[in-house]
């Protein structure tokens, strides 16, 4: 086994790209903007976003939202990462998985939840193409052929619903249109890496147009289990998946059908025992990225199936639009893992193995959103609808003290919602909007002395901006958002003997302000938001203890708040560089509440404890929350015969961040850090790129979560990769 040591060179490297890179933009800042032909071709281009369910240029809108298009969102996923490569992409916007490319787990200003129950629910919601992605397994559905992504900060309870108290992440594929276009991007690369994507679209008739996307991903086993004396064992995935869309347009009446599906193979998280020793949080001697000790888990084996389809009616009438929403998607699967991480003759000690087994089985979502909009240039524009919700899906669960633990859920919900604009006059506008809705779960088990459990519960949501144009390029803007997460259950605790638990809902009271501005000449973008919240009866998982239980409970209360900052400048025509800054400072505002802290004293507990030795989590931060989210990237392109020659390089940085409720001094991680570069050579007379890319260049051994009811065991984040890429488009 390889000891684990922290590389300051691998730091000076990523420091020495943006110091290239980034370092030149001080003295050009003194520059004047050159006018004529090179002027134009410097400003920014217009950013249209949807997060008002209206097409809005970014900086018109008064919510503090990011955007990730093009380029910079090819970079971060080339090498075929999963969703969770978003994390610390975004300023204020964190992900994480213990559960490997399914299942993930999002926050936005240190807002999210850490429950790994294929029932858990989020406070930020996963939007794809107009549809909520409610469950875990859902919100993993591959990202390709992709217009743009939208980071919404904040509560956005009065248009999209409960489970959006922290925010919303929103894709938008990219739709049919009657023009014909194509493209085919291959990828091949370390790690067995070989990836296919393309997508070929165009009118059918003068009214119907079609687009077609698919994709391949696959990556080789490259982890070895030791103790079975298996080479290659774990580690690789195979992932396919497919979209076709026909849209029908008319002057008056518009159809979008999206069809939609997934089938994936591949390796869970890779636990590792005992990788932490007790009193540091810094990986030790028994940390091998290439190698594991496992005499269980079939080696953390996973799969799953989904497909969907939704249809959207646009109808225009006089001075309105109506829309109409329907959608269905269907997932099922399992994870099997060795969640001690080991054997039990090590590495390290560990007192019993541990071998589980989740299913997912027969998930089916229905929803239904109906909304009538406004379509006229009047001072006053509005909208209103309602909103129908419908899952049902059972979980079982296979290595606890009863086997197998089979349970079912079920969760209706409806809304009504309306949200009005006043223009008062050319500079100042005012927003208000109010939602209601009604929700009820319910939950059974075939776990004999098991009650069944139906809990319900209904809330008003409202929403109050303004925003005020203090010139023709800097806007102002504030916002007042109430929301909530609606009550859960959980139902995991059966498996272990132990009686499901609920959560009653939780309400959030959040205060933003902050300032949009393009800044000379239209070249440098730089938006910023400071934001205050509380949160009143907080959703808390509480996980770990000998037992690994996995238990709702309800903190009195939560506070965070803090600032962001986002920023695009193109220096020259051929150079831009972009990025932001974050700042979340959370806390736990409870003197009663404690949970289980590790099993049999592996950790150093920091908290003060009751007389059971359960830590309290009062003044603690929240869990998965960083501290800060620094992020960075440049483009550098020469112009050669025919095409340009680019560079292209990104930097992300995450501060301080507690990966439990309790404090310990081995489950905290600081400034962890990772790099991509791309060169790629564009022709444009032939309509090709081919480039090459890195990802996590200086293979940073990154750690992204624990376990902590057994051993000292961790996982961490995807080693470094390169590859090589070639995309043909067609028109």
């Amino acid at each position: 086994m390889k000891p684990y040591t922290k590389s300051v060179l691998s730091t000076a490297i990523q420091a020495g790209l943006f110091s290239a890179a980034v370092g030149l933009s001080p003295a050009l800042l003194a520059q004047e903007s050159d006018k004529g032909q090179n002027a134009k071709e410097q400003e920014l281009e217009t950013i249209t976003v949807t997060a008002q369910k209206r097409s809005q240029s970014i900086q018109e809108v008064p919510i503090s939202i990011a955007t990730l298009s093009g380029e910079k969102l090819d970079a971060i996923f080339s090498s075929g990462d999963d969703i969770t490569a978003l994390a610390i992409k975004v300023p204020g916007l964190y992900a994480e998985s213990s559960n490997g490319r399914v299942a993930p787990r999002f926050y936005i200003r240190g807002l999210g939840n850490t429950d790994f129950d294929l029932a858990a629910s989020q406070p930020v919601s996963i939007i794809m193409d107009d549809v909520v992605m409610e469950n875990v397994i859902l919100k993993s559905f591959p990202l390709f052929d992709v217009q743009q992504v939208e980071v919404i900060r904040g509560p956005q309870g009065t248009l999209f619903g409960r489970n959006t108290t922290a925010g919303i992440v929103k894709f938008d594929s990219v739709k049919p249109r009657q023009d014909f276009d194509a493209y085919v991007k291959t990828t091949a690369g370390t790690l067995g890496m070989f990836n296919l994507e393309g997508a070929v679209g165009g009118g059918l008739t003068d009214e119907l147009s079609a687009r077609i996307s698919l994709l391949s991903q696959n990556r080789s086993d490259w982890i070895d289990n030791a103790y079975l004396g298996e080479s290659d064992a774990m580690g690789g995935y195979q992932e396919r998946a497919g979209r076709v869309q026909f849209l029908y347009e008319t002057a008056d009446f518009d159809a979008l059908l999206n069809l939609h599906s997934r089938n994936y193979e591949g390796t869970s998280s890779v636990f590792r025992a005992n990788v932490f020793t007790k009193g540091s949080n810094k990986l030790n001697e028994n940390y091998d990225r290439d190698t594991v000790y496992y005499d269980a888990g079939a080696n953390n084996p996973q799969q799953y199936d989904s497909w969907g389809g939704s249809l959207k009616l646009d109808f225009t009438l006089d001075g309105m639009t109506l829309t109409s929403i329907s959608a269905y998607e269907t997932a099922s699967g399992f994870s099997r893992g060795d969640i001690d991480g080991g054997n039990l003759t090590g590495p390290g000690f560990i007192p019993f193995p541990s071998d589980t087994t989740d299913e997912l089985n027969d998930l089916e979502q229905y929803t239904q959103e109906i909304r009538l909009a406004s379509d006229t240039s009047d001072a006053f524009s509005w909208q209103a609808g309602g909103f129908y919700f419908d899952s049902t899906f059972g979980v079982n669960t296979v290595g606890g003290v009863i086997n197998p633990a089979a349970v079912f859920n079920g969760n209706t919900s409806w809304a009504l919602f309306g949200q009005g604009t006043y223009q008062i006059d050319d500079k100042w506008n005012v927003t208000a909007g109010i939602r209601y809705t009604d929700d009820v779960k319910t939950f059974s088990t075939t776990v004999p002395g098991n009650e069944s459990l139906k809990v319900s519960d209904d809330q008003i949501s409202w929403e109050l901006s303004t925003n005020y144009r203090l010139t023709d390029k800097t806007s102002l803007f504030a916002r007042i958002a109430d929301g909530f997460r609606a009550q859960s259950i959980q139902g995991r605790n059966i498996a272990f003997a132990e009686p499901a638990t609920v959560a009653d809902a939780e309400t959030i009271m959040s205060y933003e302000f902050g300032v949009k501005s393009d800044l000379l000449d239209n070249t440098l973008r730089l938006n910023a938001a400071v934001f205050y919240y509380t949160i009143d009866d907080m959703q808390i998982s509480v996980i770990g203890g000998e037992l690994n239980g996995n238990t709702l409970d309800n903190a009195d209360k939560g506070v965070g708040y803090g600032f962001e900052t986002d920023f695009d400048y193109r220096v020259l025509p051929n150079l831009s560089v972009g990025g932001g800054f974050s700042y979340n400072k959370t806390e736990f505002k409870d003197n009663n509440t404690v949970v289980g802290g590790c099993g049999f004293g592996n950790c150093t507990i920091l908290d003060p404890v009751n007389n059971e030795g359960r830590p309290f989590i009062d003044g603690n931060p929240f869990a998965q929350a960083p501290e800060t989210i620094l992020t960075l990237n440049a483009r550098y392109d020469y112009p050669v015969a025919g095409g340009e020659i680019y560079v292209y390089t990104d930097f992300a940085l995450q501060g301080k961040t507690n990966l439990f409720l309790y404090e310990s001094a081995e489950f905290r991680t600081n400034n962890q850090h990772e790099a991509g570069l791309r060169v790629a050579y564009i022709n444009y007379d032939g309509n090709y790129e081919v480039g090459l890319f890195g990802r996590n260049i200086t293979d940073e051994d990154n750690v992204k979560g624990a376990v902590d009811f057994n051993n000292l065991t961790g996982f961490v984040n995807e080693p470094r990769t390169f590859g090589v890429d070639f995309k043909i488009s067609f028109y």
